[in-house]
């Protein structure tokens, strides 16, 4: 089906919607009147950028009837001219906003996100940059005017982390986030070394989609085994003296969660539980995708946690993100949480590869 028999279909049950929501029959079921206001809601902005563009074809078509009809205007003439060159740039604007507007979507795309950094090859080199990406995402997050709460931590004698894992909320996170999931390597010279020579270090990061009750359900009399013991490490008088650890194993797939930053045992089950959930989830959307398509082309990040997406160049002040070839030599302020043009380069290249893939569909 191509675009335009779209957006009439789309046009066609707007009208369709904004009728039934007037009837008396529907105005009386809360539950249907719900659901169909919120199909109406969603099909407003894309009915109204249709209009829009429709609206923007017979101010084309009127300005070739002038350039026509002035054969012997010059001056009438060159106007119109002008003005269908500006009415043609306004209308392949259009297009290209309501192509967007038709793409599929991804129903995760407005949730929160659990967000989990891990260090990899570098040993403690690594477990400072886990600490330093950290800090970089807490400040996007502030940018955003988002919350992070912190669900769990692992970490080291020098200051870094072995492991975190943190919650994002707000608008849009997962959407703006989901592409940073990968390795993430990092080139500098450690504080650590004394001779001055770089090392290649490396974090993994893993965004995954908060999961709603309806999306995950676990019998936990069946499917876990709940194990409560002494928390290790800093963090104070009654953590380090009392059971308030939580390990969480979910028999069925061998999970395994660890949270023991609080000091209550049961604010560590839930939020050990709000990863699992997660973990689950994400596990559930993989399965999905491959059984859809194995080898869909035009896909931005796999989800691969072994996958090197990006390079943070310390001496050369470079970020390359290895996905879309990006380069940029502003990493300070990228790692002071200045990730903007990341984000939406990487969200321009995953929507421009879905509308090549739509232009091929039948």
């Amino acid at each position: 089906m191509s675009f335009l028999s779209k957006l009439i279909d789309l046009e066609r049950r707007h009208g369709e919607l904004a009728a039934l929501l007037a009837t008396t029959e529907v105005m009386a079921d809360s539950s249907r009147f719900s659901r169909l206001s919120r199909e109406y809601a969603g099909l407003d902005p894309v009915v109204v950028a249709f209009k829009e563009l429709q609206k923007i074809e017979g101010e084309i078509a009127n300005a070739e009837s002038l350039m026509a009809e002035a054969v012997e205007d010059v001056e009438m003439r060159a106007l119109a001219r002008e003005e269908r060159e500006e009415l043609l740039g306004r209308r392949e604007a259009a297009w290209k906003e309501l192509q967007v507007m038709l793409l599929p979507k991804d129903r995760n795309d407005e949730k929160n996100a659990i967000l989990e950094i891990r260090a990899g090859t570098g040993g403690e080199e690594a477990a400072l940059f886990a600490g330093e990406m950290l800090r970089m995402y807490q400040r996007f997050a502030e940018s955003r005017g988002w919350r992070m709460e912190l669900l769990s931590t692992h970490a080291t004698d020098l200051g870094g982390f072995k492991e975190i894992i943190v919650m994002v909320s707000g608008k849009g996170v997962f959407s703006s986030l989901k592409f940073e999931s990968g390795v993430h390597r990092v080139q500098r010279v450690p504080v650590t070394e004394a001779g001055g020579r770089i090392h290649t270090s490396a974090c993994t990061v893993a965004v995954l989609p908060e999961a709603e009750e309806v999306d995950v359900v676990i019998n936990e009399r069946e499917d876990l085994r709940i194990d409560v013991f002494r928390s290790s490490g800093p963090g104070g008088q009654s953590v380090n003296t009392t059971d308030s650890a939580v390990r969480i194993t979910h028999l069925p797939t061998g999970l395994v969660v660890v949270c023991q930053d609080e000091k209550s045992q049961h604010k560590n089950k839930a939020k050990a539980l709000k990863v699992l959930k997660a973990r689950l989830y994400d596990m559930e959307l993989k399965a999905a995708e491959e059984a859809r398509s194995r080898d869909r082309k035009g896909q931005v990040g796999s989800g691969d946690r072994s996958e090197r997406i990006r390079t943070y160049n310390f001496p050369q002040g470079r970020l390359t993100d290895h996905r879309i070839n990006l380069t940029l030599y502003r990493l300070d302020q990228v790692m002071q949480g200045d990730l903007e043009e990341v984000v939406s380069a990487l969200s321009s290249d995953y929507q421009a590869k879905l509308l090549a893939e739509f232009a091929d569909s039948p």
